[in-house]
């Protein structure tokens, strides 16, 4: 699923606009808690950004109802009566177009106000120009203002501290004893520092604090927002684009710790330096930067892993990344050992609606489908829409059933023989004219894609039924019972939505919830709308008040 991040960010940038072209007052009485960096400190887990160890960030017991760090010591966000989660998803998850001010209800700060000047406290919303980073069209006695709008310093945009120069400080130490020399060092030797002098005048993204593991110099999935302060660490759940999103071969922020596979993939598919690249083995506990880390088998995708942290104070978090639960996840003696104190959830599918069938019910009707359509028309070509990586066992299955090879262009071979599934790769063939199962980007799964398609294959094939294998399909009107699935027609394409998901549906998010016991959860995907947020929040008091 792709993070919630771009899209509020767009709803921000809309609002701001209608706001300023119908002259309506900026919403800046809506009152937001301070953003929060963290920074490891002897004192505390966690410090803000400017090294401020009197404010560190809370510890998994200062979350609020809803699983986000609460501001007790803020008199404004112990007034309020929304919670942090409420006022930080209002205001967005980017918060560069908050403010800091010392009270509430104050005027808009000059564009130039300096950050120190401003003072600490709650965080109100900004007018558009002070938003977008630019100055106000200057009046010429009185009359139109210039039309020209001057870009200001992306740190006094978002308000924040510049960032130190190398150099000026303590330096940074090897995050692993796998690694030698400081990243600092590492990125002066690739050039990094004339890279970054290059972009710096493209405004960098702030990375939100769920992406940040409290308590630890940890981020998870949180690549797009470049070198982020105080993490030492960036953890990979899985490689989809929507986790992986910023990571290419210029990276060298420091050390990205993933699976064995996932690992493969990085160097391979976006040709990462492989100094950077930290494999980590499943079920196998390693002590990265104080934290024994375990990597799970996340029934995903391919080199997919639950990530699990557990800190020297006795705290134990899970990040899910993106999953699909199962009875066996609840076998793991990891899992079994101990309650889990935060629990980051993959959300995708938190609607008591989905209800999907099993993965193997799923495989056996588009197994059953696929022969009785051959029997009908044998020139009939099938047709699996997939990922780059994820779906394989779908048109795996057919292969086995069928006896025939799996048709996949160059690209899509390249990295379905890196898995090194030897049973796989013995069935995957380069020519499409060799078999009747073809596996395509699942975007291309639509009538008018599959007849150009057709017309390329110079008659080999008569007729296509294609399979668009995705939790996104599933109906309750169908529900469980997949011979009712209708098909989409037209002349000779015949599609079949199927819900063959590789996230967890209503009822294993329930049974993984309630088995782990988590004290807070945080729930990750679909979290852009508050009403979305609401009832999530809801389905986890009522598990959780069972126990």
């Amino acid at each position: 699923m792709l993070d919630y991040v771009g899209y509020v960010n767009i709803e921000i940038c809309r609002w701001h606009l209608c706001s300023a072209l119908s002259g309506s007052p900026s919403v800046r009485d809506s009152v937001f808690p301070s953003r929060r960096h963290f920074k490891p400190t002897s004192e505390s887990p966690m410090a803000t950004a400017d090294g401020d160890a009197d404010c560190p960030h809370p510890a998994t017991a200062d979350l609020d109802d809803n699983g986000f760090p609460a501001e007790a010591s803020s008199p404004v966000a112990a007034a309020s009566s929304s919670g942090f989660a409420d006022d930080f998803y209002r205001s967005g998850t980017d918060w560069s177009s908050l403010r800091a001010t010392s009270s509430p209800r104050v005027p808009e700060q000059a564009p130039g106000t300096k950050a120190k000047e401003r003072g600490g406290g709650s965080l109100v919303q900004s007018s558009l120009f002070q938003a977008w980073g630019i100055e106000r069209p200057r009046r010429e006695g009185g009359g139109a203002g210039d039309s020209s709008l001057v870009q200001r310093s992306l740190f006094q945009a978002w308000g924040i501290v510049r960032p130190r120069k190398e150099g000026v400080g303590s330096g940074d130490s090897s995050p692993s004893p796998s690694h030698s020399g400081s990243w600092s060092a590492r990125k002066r030797r690739r050039g990094g520092i004339i890279e970054e002098v290059g972009v710096a005048a493209k405004k960098p993204l702030a990375c939100p604090f769920y992406k940040k593991i409290p308590g630890t110099p940890f981020t998870v999935d949180a690549f797009r927002y470049g070198e982020v302060e105080g993490c030492s660490a960036y953890f990979l759940s899985h490689f989809h684009h929507d986790h992986y999103g910023g990571l290419t071969k210029k990276w060298c922020h420091g050390p990205i710790y993933c699976s064995v596979l996932t690992a493969r993939l990085v160097k391979m598919c976006l040709s990462v330096n492989s100094d950077y690249i930290c494999p980590l083995k499943l079920d196998t506990e390693y002590a990265i930067e104080g934290v024994k880390v375990t990597l799970l088998e996340a029934n995903h995708c391919p080199g997919a892993a639950l990530i699990h942290f557990q800190l020297s104070d006795g705290n134990t978090y899970l990040h899910t990344g993106d999953f699909r639960a199962s009875k066996s996840m609840q076998l793991h003696p990891l899992l079994q050992r101990g309650r889990i104190n935060l629990l980051y959830l993959d959300t995708t599918y938190c609607n008591p609606k989905y209800k999907f069938p099993s993965q193997e019910d799923v495989i056996d009707f588009v197994v059953r489908t696929a022969q009785i359509y051959l029997k009908k028309q044998p020139k009939t070509l099938i047709v699996v829409g997939a990922y780059s990586i994820g779906k394989e066992n779908v048109y795996l299955a057919i292969s086995q059933a069928l006896e025939v090879p799996i048709y996949t262009d160059a690209s899509r071979g390249r990295i379905l023989h890196s898995f090194g599934w030897s049973y796989l790769s013995k069935r995957i063939s380069s020519c499409n004219q060799s078999s009747p199962l073809h596996v395509l980007p699942i975007g291309s799964v639509n009538h008018e894609s599959l007849k150009k398609y057709l017309e390329t294959l110079n008659q080999r094939f008569l007729a296509v039924l294609a399979f668009r294998p995705t939790g996104w399909t599933f109906s309750e009107a169908t529900g469980k019972h997949l011979e009712l699935i209708k098909p989409s027609s037209n002349g000779s394409i015949t599609i079949y939505g199927v819900p063959y998901s590789e996230h967890s549906s209503f009822t294993e998010l329930r049974d993984f919830v309630m088995f782990l016991r988590p004290q807070k959860i945080i729930p990750t995907v679909n979290v852009g709308n508050a009403a979305s947020r609401d009832k999530m929040q809801a389905h986890f008091r009522e598990w959780l008040k069972c126990l």
